[in-house]
């Protein structure tokens, strides 16, 4: 087919927000925002009117989440092999629709395509294939782990020379790089978005940011309709579409979602407390979700009650706790630490009690060759924010973390929760114990021989950092904290590869018999853009089954 490339997206933009959007965002001109959220081109497909594709698999079913150029006044169709699934809907405009098929055949590679109510096609088709079944004995399972790929577009003029997040183009072109390896999958492990609302640090704290007064959000409306919707589309859009495109239309992908996606950062003041999130902020994070990427399908192991899974809107998926499973061969879970936070103490957890459960049962089963934890908060080091597992603040004085120093508002419960966790993890007696994490803004590996009273010198639990896509100048721990990720007070970590605040990916590759873990990074300030395409792993490790 022919793409289609009529539509002029500025005139589309400023067209469907009008004198409303222009009222929202007066200060951003909504042609500027329109040129940052502009697709990355194709390579070797026509992408027609798509937008972005970000699918996600199981053994049986497909969820596909697209936008397209224009809004469509009548739902299309996704043709899955010889089957119809017509599309939902996901705004009220009619810009961004899922696709959500069911009893499908696993392990199948599927032709797949997208055509208009009349029939036309949207874009080319494309291959997408299933997970084996969990009783099916996969020889291997390769996965991307990356994490923080959000902001708004940057500036970059060469080596050394850049302001704000690094350009989505730069980010699509890590991620491509990514993708030249081949994985069967891909977990972006949060903060897709930086539009934090309030201010937490400096002049002003606990009023409006300026993001906040720009996007002018009624927080007393719905999220979806009128100039919400316009200003929520305007300002995550542009950190999403370009960043992935339809790239990764043959990759499923997995995210969570971190502090910012639920447009806060985790910090805290006499004058606020961002965590637990506001509702509307709430509201926020659900809608990015809706719009842009993929929630996590069912998962027979996996409890269907757990918080915030089958909500009367979305039916059988959930929003914050998820499952990878291919086959026999490794189960990943991801759990956002964000959604169910509570104040109560020694009594807090960052993960509902209920998932807490789920998590250590499913450790404890012995149903996969390997088991790995993926949660949206690191384990393994601290950078002195607050909402972290552990109570190291920094020392201003001396410039290092302390425990001596009270953390302002820190739970007691949050590390009792971490320690719960991290003794089930290091338990596993047939498996490499794993913990691959998101947030921190680097890269980094290292071996957990010691939690508090508990000792895992034994059989230690490797902890990775799974490097950042879009972490901007100020974004570095040792930038806006004046500290870089440390092992805290609590741990006695190994450190392989000491945290490296550079942009990169991890790539796992789970064999029978091994994980074999590689990692890669791209120092913005010492190489030329073009050594992305050519990145090679500087460290790899690999973790035996043991026995």
């Amino acid at each position: 087919m022919s793409a289609r490339r009529s539509v002029d997206r500025r005139k589309f933009l400023a067209g469907s927000a009008g004198a409303l959007g222009a009222a929202v965002f007066g200060r951003l001109p909504l042609d500027l925002l329109a040129s940052q959220g502009a697709p990355p081109q194709a390579r070797d497909w026509d992408a027609g009117r798509v937008r972005h594709l970000l699918p996600a698999v199981s053994d049986t079913r497909l969820l596909l989440k697209a936008s397209f150029d224009r809004a469509l006044s009548a739902a299309p169709t996704l043709r899955v092999g010889g089957a119809s699934v017509t599309g939902r809907m996901n705004d009220t405009a009619g810009e961004y629709w899922q696709f959500y098929a069911t009893g499908l055949q696993p392990a199948r590679r599927y032709e797949l395509s997208l055509v208009g109510a009349g029939g036309a096609a949207l874009c080319e088709p494309w291959p997408l294939a299933t997970f084996p079944a969990p009783d099916a004995r996969p020889e291997r399972f390769r996965v991307l782990f990356f994490t923080c790929a959000g902001g708004p577009g940057g500036t970059y003029a060469g080596i050394g020379e850049r302001s704000g997040f690094l350009p989505t183009a730069i980010r699509n072109r890590l991620l491509r790089r990514a993708l030249s390896f081949g994985p069967d999958a891909a977990v972006a492990n949060g903060d897709h978005i930086y539009w934090d609302l309030h201010t937490w640090l400096g002049d002003n704290v606990g009023e409006l940011s300026a993001a906040g007064r720009t996007s002018n959000f009624d927080f007393s409306a719905s999220v979806f309709g009128a100039h919400n919707e316009t200003a929520l589309k305007a300002a995550a859009g542009p950190q999403i579409v370009p960043v992935y495109g339809a790239d990764f239309r043959s990759t499923p992908v997995a995210f969570l979602q971190d502090d910012h996606d639920h447009w806060e950062n985790d910090s805290v003041s006499d004058e606020i407390a961002n965590f637990p999130i506001p509702w509307f902020q709430l509201q926020l994070a659900r809608a990015t979700q809706q719009l842009y990427y993929p929630e996590f399908l069912p998962d027979a192991a996996r409890p269907a009650g757990l918080p915030w899974s089958g909500t009367s809107d979305r039916g059988d998926l959930s929003e914050s706790f998820g499952t990878l499973r291919y086959g026999n061969l490794a189960e990943i879970l991801l759990y956002d630490v964000r959604r169910t936070v509570s104040l109560a103490g020694p009594n807090a957890v960052f993960v509902d009690r209920q998932v807490e459960s789920w998590l250590l049962d499913r450790t404890r089963s012995a149903d996969t060759r390997h088991l790995v934890h993926a949660p949206s908060n690191p384990f393994g080091w601290s950078a002195g924010k607050w909402g972290e597992w552990y109570p190291d603040v920094l020392d201003r004085e001396t410039g290092a973390l302390t425990t001596a120093l009270a953390k302002d508002y820190w739970q007691a419960g949050w590390l009792r929760q971490h320690d719960r966790l991290v003794e089930a993890i290091a338990g596993q007696r047939e498996r490499a114990p794993l913990v691959v994490s998101g947030d921190l803004h680097a890269i980094g590996m290292g071996r957990m021989h010691r939690a508090g009273a508990l000792n895992f010198s034994a059989r230690p639990v490797t902890a990775v950092l799974s490097g950042p896509i879009g972490t901007s100048v100020r974004g570095f721990p040792s930038v806006v904290r004046g500290v870089g990720a440390t092992p805290p007070e609590h741990l006695d970590m190994e450190e392989s590869v000491a945290p490296i605040e550079d942009h990169g990916f991890t790539i796992a590759d789970f064999l029978q018999d091994r994980i074999v873990l590689r990692q890669f990074r791209w120092d913005v300030d010492r190489q030329p853009v073009e050594a992305i395409d050519t990145l090679e792993a500087f460290h790899t490790a690999e973790l035996p089954v043991p026995g």
